[in-house]
Parts: C-alpha cells; structure tokens; sequence
C-alpha cells in the first residue's frame, strides 16, 4: 500500500532514459536564455513552470503566475551592470530523476564590448509537467 509520504519521495518510474531528459533540459534552459537575451519577458515565462520557486541568498520568493518582473527589468540590468548578453559556461546535470533535472548552471552576463559584467553558478531544477519541460525552481 503506498503512502502520501511514497508518493511524495519516491515519485513512480517512468521509461524515460536520463540522456534524453537532460538533453530537453537543456533545450528548455537555453530557449528561456534566447528569450532572455531577447529581452522578451513573455517569452522567458513560457518557459518557466508556476508556481516558480526562487531561492536568492535565504530568501525564498514563490511566483504563482507569470508577469512578476518589471517592464523596466532589462533597462534595469543594463543601466545598473552594463548587461549585453547572458552567456552559458556549463550546465551539468547533478541529478536526474523521473520527469526532473537539476542542473548546475554557470553563466556570464556580458557587457556589449564582450566583457565580463559578472559571474553566476546556480542551481535550477527544470521538470516536465503538463505535457512539456519547464524551469520550476532556481537557487542563487
């Protein structure tokens, strides 16, 4: 007999082979930075999963719907740090299980003349969910 807590920490099997479920990650993480460079908010909130879960510092920050960054943000970004572009260095796999990957992400984020603005290393957990793959959770 299966309990909520089997439920909860021992999600059922699926056939998916890990390979092919952190080669859709991966696409998923890269379409939300194409959006990203884009400036396209839209955009990168269809490829997120809600309710979001963002853990910046300590901070926990839960977005229930899309439409929670400003219309100014890439304004913002750029006027504060110089931001150009955002660009990937890794994204590894650390765990895969049934329909979830978490993904070490390392990334710049350039300044137009191709400096360095700054460095990131994160974890996000991208997982599918109503029929496709989206980003559920990021930690900074």
């Amino acid at each position: 007999m299966m309990t909520v807590a089997d439920a909860l920490f021992q999600p059922s099997p699926n056939n998916d082979d890990d390979a092919a479920m952190i080669a859709e990650a991966v696409r998923c993480v890269e379409a939300f930075t194409d959006r990203f460079n884009a400036r396209d908010l839209a955009g990168m909130d269809a490829h997120l999963h809600f309710p979001h879960i963002i853990l910046s510092g300590e901070q926990l920050v839960i977005w229930t719907e899309p439409g929670n960054l400003p219309a100014s943000f890439f304004e913002d970004l750029e006027r504060d740090t110089g931001w150009a572009e955002t660009r990937y260095q890794r994204k590894d796999a650390v765990l895969v299980s049934p329909r979830k990957v978490h993904l070490v992400v390392e990334y710049t984020r350039n300044r137009a003349d191709g400096s360095v603005a700054s460095n990131h290393s994160n974890l996000w957990v991208v997982t599918f969910d109503g029929g496709r793959w989206g980003i559920k959770q990021r930690s900074y």
